[in-house]
């Protein structure tokens, strides 16, 4: 049975418990990791081996916008992840968005554990379970974990926790920033941290390859809805010929949204012959974790932002996903006109 949780300081306690019993504790989120997922996973981990002799693991690899956090070069590559782990941690993510190995090591473990915030996730299947959907950022929850441990903020810790807060509000730019956000961000800036430094480096700097890719999107991007939806393409070939990796890819769909006039941005990503990446994002009114629900039962994520993987090729997903597109935005236009 579950443990019952009513709070989020229950929540930690019981957390205490478990990885305070056990010998191997593994910290993963899902398989494409964000600044979000890679920074509560590290800081998690330090919170953890602080207080239990653990052996702890971190799974996934972070792309050069995160690779130089403490702790990033000590991942281990999901791919060699062994079920031999006693407690399995997910943050940021449930588990039907895990690495095969790493969903191996977490059928196998003893307890296993969530701590997430988006709007899709349901805390089934888990020992211990804390899922806060109108928290902004997974990294305000183990912060708050933290917390309640009496961990004392280190500069490490907190550029991990500040890399989640920044890349999850999009520098705080985003309607789910809350008061509680900015004093969460006042007291990671309060260990000396470079603010500047880390917010260039996670939302803009972006690698060679990925501005070559990143031109060749937003030079073809495509429009509907008299200009209302934008989207573009990432095939294999294009990800080849500019010598890219899928970290490249990272927030062109939020510039497509950027777009005057957009209200949904999409990127299709072909991750291999029969398998395509979809990002949505919204800036207002079209529930795009509800759209990726519809395009396939994987999908999900928040209101404005979320994803979904599809089974097809790229042109099936071509033939398919822009009508889909089109009458999300359509039917928004019409209740607002209805509401109106």
């Amino acid at each position: 049975m579950p443990d019952a949780v009513a709070t989020l300081a229950e929540f930690a306690s019981l957390l205490r418990q478990r990885v305070g019993a056990a010998r191997r504790v593994l910290l993963t989120g899902p398989s494409d990791l964000d600044g979000d997922s890679v920074g509560a996973a590290l800081a998690l981990a330090s919170g953890i081996r602080q207080l239990s002799g653990a052996e702890v693991t971190v799974s996934g690899r972070p792309g050069t916008r995160y690779d130089w956090l403490d702790g990033a070069a000590g991942m281990v590559p999901e791919i060699a992840v062994t079920p031999c782990h006693d407690v399995v941690i997910v943050v940021d993510g449930d588990r039907h968005r895990l690495h095969a190995a790493v969903e191996a090591a977490f059928v196998a473990a003893d307890a296993r554990v969530i701590l997430d915030h988006h709007h899709s996730t349901r805390p089934r299947g888990y020992e211990l379970a804390w899922v806060d959907a109108q928290a902004p950022s997974t990294c305000e929850l183990v912060l708050a974990v933290l917390d309640c441990w009496g961990f004392e903020l280190d500069v490490a810790t907190a550029e991990q926790l500040y890399v989640g807060v920044v890349f999850d509000t999009g520098g705080f730019r985003h309607s789910n920033t809350r008061p509680s956000t900015h004093l969460a961000a006042a007291r990671l800036l309060a260990t000396g941290l470079d603010q500047s430094a880390i917010s260039l480096r996670v939302l803009w700097e972006r690698t060679r390859a990925g501005m070559g890719i990143l031109g060749e999107v937003l030079s073809g991007a495509r429009f509907g809805q008299d200009g209302r939806l934008a989207w573009g393409v990432v095939s294999l070939a294009q990800l080849r010929h500019h010598n890219g990796k899928y970290a490249d890819l990272e927030g062109i769909v939020d510039l497509l949204l950027l777009t005057q006039g957009v209200e949904l941005s999409c990127l299709m990503v072909e991750r291999s012959p029969g398998n395509v990446k979809l990002s949505l994002r919204s800036r207002r009114w079209v529930d795009v974790a509800g759209l990726a629900r519809s395009l396939d039962s994987s999908g999900g994520g928040h209101r404005r932002a979320a994803g979904v993987v599809l089974t097809c090729t790229l042109d099936d997903a071509l033939q398919r996903v822009p009508a889909a597109l089109e009458a999300a935005v359509a039917q928004v236009a019409d209740e607002l006109a209805t509401s109106s």
